[in-house]
């Protein structure tokens, strides 16, 4: 059973997110939160698997209610809710170590499975809204983290832009004619080389190194 916090400033909002979820028989809503500071407290107090958190609350937004929390050792899984074009905060959300984000006027069967691909550990990153989010907010490329890029060898580095592109373990492994097991070591190896915390803050600092281009959609290079 997969527990669940809702987290919306409006209450008609919520309550529909909440509606969404009390439906599928793997979910249990252990609570809600108005606000992002209740948010934290709440998720603190009846350990969710995961928190369907709002960008824009009062008292606390829901990209420091996510840093905050993500501080916290056994901290929940974040899913995102935003309305994208008026939300100039998902960049910084993703930042703030969210598992991942989504439209709200997604349909309900999308938001379900992204729970699901959420509580499993997995990242959720659309490819088509993963491209226009970092076309609008990815920063270019700084000394600090540039260096780092030499540290991971050709192989990382293909699987690295490979993921960038919002692509499963499953996809790159078909693409590389490896093993989705052998995928798994390279990403873990990736994120230990450059001191990540998860597939998110691998897709930031590949757009943010420079090794993949907003808009870019060609196939990376492989070794045969």
């Amino acid at each position: 059973m997969i527990k669940v916090l809702v987290a919306d400033d409006h209450a008609l909002a919520r309550g529909g997110l909440r509606a969404v979820v009390a439906v599928q028989e793997d979910f249990d809503v252990v609570g809600e939160a108005e606000d992002g500071a209740q948010a934290v407290e709440e998720a603190i107090r009846l350990r969710p698997d995961v928190v369907v958190m709002d960008i824009r609350m009062p008292r606390l937004d829901g990209i420091e209610a996510t840093r905050r929390l993500r501080q916290h050792a056994g901290a929940p899984r974040v899913l995102v809710l935003t309305t994208f074009d008026l939300d100039e905060y998902v960049y910084e959300a993703l930042r703030a170590g969210a598992g991942g984000f989504m439209l709200k006027d997604a349909p309900p069967s999308q938001l379900a499975e992204a729970v699901r691909t959420v509580a499993a550990g997995d990242t959720l990153l659309a490819p088509a809204v993963t491209r226009r989010l970092v076309e609008r907010f990815v920063k270019r490329p700084s000394p600090e983290t540039t260096g780092r890029v030499d540290d991971l060898t050709e192989r990382e580095l293909e699987v690295l832009r490979h993921v960038a592109r919002g692509r499963s373990n499953a996809e790159i492994a078909a693409k590389l004619y490896l093993s989705e097991a052998t995928i798994k070591t390279h990403l873990t190896h990736i994120l230990s080389k450059l001191g990540l915390r998860d597939r998110v803050q691998a897709v930031v600092f590949a757009y943010e190194t420079g090794l993949v281009e907003p808009g870019e959609d060609g196939e990376p290079e492989t070794d045969d």
